[in-house]
């Protein structure tokens, strides 16, 4: 790294290394420069430099992230006050309804589940805590979607796109516009099989004074999910989970 490199590019750059060892799980710098295209010197010296910041180990030669992501990470969430208002009540909407249960924001545009917890019914569907989608993607996405500012929804639109993460994800932009505005109305979102293959999702948003803080979602195997005396007390327990959140959050009780 010369000191005529501009310092903005230098930053993006180390980030980019970190993007690829994300990617790769571990390399090497000679992986590393034919990824970025760059000298094989260069890139052993953003390696080396990120290794001294604690955020990248090397193991003989091979270089991955360390655990101080998860470090930070988990010092995050544990700081944000809608995790703290939400973490027992979660928990116990997990218990009785024994299916999988999500906190989710919307952040830079993008779907992020801050928190996760399971119940006795839960299955493995690939969703984990930091998971990063597209908010048209999933129910709880469209529930946060739908009570944003009608100009914020344009931005995110236009600059996240609509891609599909299954042949069952809202590619057409009129079509999610259109379910959009009957989220706004009966207060919730679902979705079968748009985010994961096999799995239904029922979400709706946390509005605390008028000001939308994230939502919550239950998810399951579609077809459990869809049953919709099924679906009626689960929307029911989610209300209830939301409201709880919305006094905690308010009062600290």
């Amino acid at each position: 790294m010369s000191d005529a490199t501009p310092p903005m590019s230098s930053v993006l750059n180390a980030f980019d290394v970190l993007t690829v060892l994300w990617e790769v799980n571990g390399a090497g710098p000679s992986a590393v420069a034919r990824r970025m295209d760059m000298p094989k010197s260069t890139a052993h010296v953003y390696l080396r430099t990120l290794e001294e910041t604690g955020y990248v180990v090397n193991e003989d030669g091979e270089y991955r992230l360390s655990h101080q992501f998860l470090s930070t990470g988990s010092r995050i969430k544990h700081r944000n006050s809608l995790f703290q208002a939400s973490e027992a009540k979660l928990r116990d909407l997990a218990m009785e309804t024994g299916e999988l249960v999500t906190l989710v924001i919307e952040e830079a545009g993008q779907s992020v589940i801050l928190h996760k917890d399971t119940g006795d019914r839960s299955l493995e569907l690939g969703i984990y805590s930091g998971m990063i989608t597209p908010l048209h993607s999933n129910a709880t996405g469209k529930a946060i979607l739908a009570n944003l500012p009608p100009e914020r929804v344009d931005e995110i639109l236009e600059t996240q796109g609509l891609t599909a993460l299954t042949s069952a994800t809202i590619t057409d932009e009129a079509q999610l516009r259109a379910e959009l505005e009957v989220v706004r109305e009966r207060g919730y979102a679902v979705d079968w099989d748009q985010q994961v293959q096999g799995m239904g999702l029922i979400g709706a948003p946390i509005e605390i004074d008028g000001r939308l803080e994230g939502a919550v979602g239950i998810a399951g195997p579609t077809g459990r999910i869809q049953d919709e005396a099924y679906q009626t007390e689960l929307l029911q327990e989610l209300r209830g989970t939301i409201d709880s959140i919305t006094i905690k959050y308010r009062y600290g009780t």
